[in-house]
């Protein structure tokens, strides 16, 4: 799934204004938080730190306006542990993400 950043850069904007350097910084705070859930994902073994890992991925991607990635996590909430389809398309979005920048 490509990364559409329309939504996101937007809320970006707002929340930067013109501060490129703020601007920048919330874009690398947004990869790192997704990366770490993502990678918390990977290794949940228990129902339990699976839901909450894909739901903290929920709730990042809805403060960040990242329509695509909301709806991976919830493929991710609605899936069960370890789902290998799941893991590669939240790792796509990252890819994805990255070679925006």
């Amino acid at each position: 799934m490509a990364f559409e950043n329309g939504a996101f850069s937007a809320t970006l904007a707002a929340a930067a204004g013109d501060d490129a350097a703020l601007h920048a910084e919330l874009r690398v705070a947004f990869r790192e938080s997704v990366a770490q859930q993502v990678d918390l994902l990977s290794r949940a073994r228990c129902d339990g730190n699976w839901l909450i890992a894909a739901q903290r991925i929920k709730g990042l991607a809805a403060s960040f306006h990242a329509e695509p990635l909301m709806l991976l996590a919830q493929e991710a909430i609605d899936s069960a542990p370890g789902d290998p389809v799941v893991l590669r398309k939240l790792g796509r979005f990252v890819e994805d993400f990255d070679a925006r920048n």
